[in-house]
């Protein structure tokens, strides 16, 4: 029996009690190859030493102090590091614990910058549909996953929603990449228009589309597109980088491959590693101007905040992936993953798309590859998926309602940055039987 409120009620999860490299082990001394990160967060696995040392010497000097009385040293010694690796413009950095309290800080500088300026009409959000950008109100708000929302809509702030960049799925037959990036990004013009240029204060965007659609990166020069619009209209851009920067995808942020840098950037679980709650908002300068010319201070806060052991963690994490040059392997292991992958699932009847950057990989099953139908959503393959690869000791994180928040399937794979060539394989064959063996055990054949 438990007296935890567990994400499902009912059915018994293993308990985990250990780990090291990229394996988990449950109580009962199996391993799992931890393929996905957990939620793409263990970036240098468990149990690394370098990590596990410098909580423990913060810890014995100093594990809390309130930001309304103090800094401390971790902290500011890990904003340090990420203003120096920030896209340009990005001057100063808000700590926080996760990836939603990163996005609803986001929301309210984006709001609280406004208003310093003399704009308060400024108040409405755009973000994309089948998008994912946490829990909390605001950032669910923001969100475009139907399935999270539905329970909550009554309760939502308003947030206007256009079209994801999702090639695989709205390109149109014989449409250029240019031509579809092109459309992609009119459809937030025309939004942008529809509302009234003066009454927009933000756009939102995941750099790359995390768990609600499986690793979906833009298509061409269509973030630079984004980027133009929202400076024309004097709309602030905010890139959600929680599930894909901190290096998952080859660059220590995603947004670098797309030559733009944002007014402002959310980052999470790559940042910490999993070794302590945190997360971060980075900011341009120049609303940090606008907060300390106007009332002085950003009207927000939570008690843990820039919290020392939290900051020391992610301190660790960022130097040794420095250290180590582990941008590098995820480079060399992304590339090996994907050749895996296409070997693998290149013909697999019910695999329609692979997809993703660097070690943030994905599958979309479908239930006809020349039609790209979706599969029976009561069929629940990517939870079958899911079963069978835990039981063959591998950890993925598949999902539902990929292409509209019923329909469709998909198995987004985030391995750790530490990741060896052998590793991948296995990821890749025991990812293999999984497929079949959920496939056959639906009903589908294959």
């Amino acid at each position: 029996m438990t007296r935890i409120l567990h994400r499902q009620i009912k059915g018994t999860l293993p308990t985990a009690v250990g780990g090291r490299g990229v394996e988990l082990f449950d109580a009962e001394g199996k391993a799992y190859i931890d393929a996905s990160g957990g939620a793409a967060v263990s970036c240098l696995g468990h149990n690394h030493p370098a990590v596990v040392a410098a909580i423990q010497a913060q810890a014995e000097k100093l594990a809390f102090a309130h930001t309304g009385f103090f800094t401390s040293e971790p902290a500011e010694a890990l904003a340090e590091r990420l203003i120096a690796g920030a896209p340009e413009g990005l001057d100063y950095v808000y700590f926080v614990s996760g990836g939603s309290e990163a996005v609803e800080a986001a929301l309210k500088m984006a709001r609280q910058y406004f208003v310093e300026i003399g704009q308060p009409q400024r108040a409405r959000i755009i973000a994309r549909e089948q998008s994912y950008h946490g829990n909390t109100l605001g950032a669910l708000s923001a969100g475009g996953n139907l399935w999270r929302r539905k329970l909550y809509e009554p309760i939502l702030l308003e947030t206007h929603h256009v079209p994801p960049c999702y090639a695989y799925r709205h390109r149109h037959p014989g449409e250029s990449d240019a031509a579809y990036a092109a459309r992609a990004a009119q459809a937030l013009e025309d939004k942008i228009l529809e509302l009234g240029p003066d009454t927009v204060m933000a756009f939102v965007a995941e750099t790359v589309v995390g768990a609600t659609a499986g690793a979906v990166p833009p298509v061409a020069d269509y973030f630079k597109r984004v980027r133009a619009i929202c400076d024309k209209y004097g709309v602030l851009l905010i890139l959600d980088e929680v599930m894909s920067g901190m290096g998952r995808t080859g660059t220590l942020h995603a947004c670098a491959q797309e030559g733009v840098s944002p007014d402002l950037l959310t980052v999470a679980k790559g940042l910490g590693g999993g070794y302590q709650p945190i997360g971060a908002t980075l900011l341009s300068g120049r609303i940090y101007d606008a907060f300390a010319r106007g009332s002085g201070f950003f009207q927000h806060g939570h008690t843990y905040m820039g919290h020392p052991l939290a900051c020391a963690a992610a301190l660790a994490v960022q130097e040794t992936i420095e250290r180590d040059d582990l941008l590098a392997n995820v480079r060399a292991m992304g590339a090996r993953l994907r050749a895996g992958l296409e070997a693998r699932f290149g013909n697999h009847p019910f695999v329609g798309d692979i997809r993703g950057r660097g070690l943030f990989q994905a599958l979309e099953l479908v239930a006809d590859r020349g039609t790209r139908e979706t599969l029976d959503p009561a069929l629940k393959l990517h939870a079958r998926v899911k079963q069978a690869a835990m039981a063959r000791g591998l950890m993925v994180y598949p999902s539902g309602g990929t292409v509209d928040g019923v329909r469709g399937d998909h198995v987004l794979l985030a391995p750790p940055f530490i990741a060896t060539a052998g590793v991948v394989d296995a990821i890749v064959d025991r990812l293999g039987d999984a497929l079949d063996a959920a496939v056959s055990e639906a009903g589908l054949g294959a």
